[in-house]
């Protein structure tokens, strides 16, 4: 099998092969993590995981996931504005933005619960990255009218901010439950005695993620000088990391305590343990931050063939995302019929070193079909609704 790039994908300039590839490199992160949570639910962690019980072949794994959720919402933010850019500035990328968002929602709804559950009708709908992303889309087509310093500084102050309501709640009687659970504190949504919603993603974080990768659009223009972007970059990406060290050191605002264990692994691992649901400040920070140092790393070797590959993927997120979840499922359904039900209750691998196997082999296979989208996106950019996808 060769995996070689689409011929009729135009030439891309190095500042989009660096975003598309970091969101193909994201991607495949989500892959191996959802490799782990289809053949390895019965070793399946928690969020905060515990790394008393957790090894950390399998916490350094899940660890590597983080990185999907808020660098593909900033990518997601810097696109709209590149977007912009494109076509006739605001409004354009409002009414794209507003259109494509409900268009994830009802994805998310549709398409995307059944892959998880395989029910209908759904006894429970998990409203998750899909979900999040296409609300902040949704929010992100009204904030872009802001001047560009108030969305930044708005942004801002959600990312840092947010973590102050978090002994916020209010019970299942309360008026407020639900916007609530929507917006930060994740829950549980009784819709009628036969469905649930489970708000696995609280919005309102993923809207300063999404809002500060629109402001950090002209970094990215095309008369910005690379140089200067690329200087940018670094300085972000290290005083973002810088920031994250610091704050965990001090064991304090918007995190559980990291502590000193037996050995320096689990020590290490403490460290690392940050909160995902909702996104606290140091998870943000930390990931945002390393996603701009893949940023300038990726604009530098843009000339290197595994950048192409990973542009594949990165260009067509959705299909990917959808091709893969219906993959795992038949593939699940598969073990199950041929070897049964291995792991007590569920069919799955004995090892972490397997869903690493079976992650690149699935990734390998999956390569040609989206290529093939890829070009045809590139393709036919008279079907209006290939956007989308």
């Amino acid at each position: 099998m060769t995996l070689a790039v689409p011929r009729n994908v135009p030439p891309a300039t190095g500042r989009l092969l660096s975003i598309d590839a970091l969101r193909g490199l994201v991607i495949l992160f989500m892959l191996l993590d959802h490799v782990r949570e289809t053949f390895l639910l019965h070793r399946q962690v928690s969020d905060p995981m515990d790394i008393a019980s957790t090894e950390p072949a399998l916490f350094f794994s899940r660890t590597l996931a983080h990185l999907c959720a808020p660098v593909f919402v900033l990518l997601t933010g810097l696109s709209a504005w590149l977007f912009g850019e494109k076509y006739d500035g605001k409004a354009d990328v409002s009414a794209f933005l507003f259109k494509r968002g409900l268009f994830l929602v009802a994805l998310e709804f549709t398409l995307v619960n059944f892959a998880w559950t395989f029910q209908l009708p759904p006894s429970v709908i998990y409203l998750q990255v899909i979900w999040a992303i296409g609300l902040s889309m949704i929010a992100l087509s009204l904030l872009v009218w802001l001047p560009r310093w108030l969305l930044l500084t708005l942004s801002l102050a959600i990312i840092a901010g947010h973590n102050l309501l978090d002994g916020v709640h209010f019970g299942t009687g309360s008026a407020l439950h639900v916007p609530w659970a929507i917006l930060h504190d994740r829950g549980w949504i009784e819709v009628s005695e036969s469905l649930r919603l489970r708000t696995s993603y609280p919005l309102l974080p993923w809207i300063g993620v999404i809002g500060l990768g629109y402001a950090l659009g002209p970094w990215f223009a095309r008369a910005a000088d690379a140089g200067v972007r690329q200087r940018r970059l670094l300085i972000g990406g290290f005083a973002g990391l810088l920031g994250f060290v610091a704050l965990r050191l001090v064991n304090g605002y918007g995190e559980k305590p990291w502590s000193i264990n037996d050995s320096s692994l689990q020590t290490l691992m403490s460290f690392f343990n940050i909160t995902k649901y909702p996104p606290s400040l140091l998870f943000i920070t930390l990931t945002v931050s390393v996603g701009l140092l893949l940023l300038l790393v990726f604009e530098r070797s843009q000339e290197r063939r595994w950048i192409r590959w990973l542009t594949v993927f990165g260009s067509a997120p959705m299909f990917f995302y959808l091709l893969h979840l219906y993959a795992l499922k038949v593939l699940y359904l598969i073990g199950v019929a041929l070897v049964g039900l291995n792991q007590g209750s569920y069919f799955g691998f004995s090892s972490v070193a397997a869903v690493w196997l079976a992650a690149m082999v699935l990734a390998v296979g999956l390569f040609p079909a989206v290529r093939w989208f890829s070009a045809l996106k590139a393709r036919r950019r008279d079907i209006a609704w290939l956007k989308y996808l």
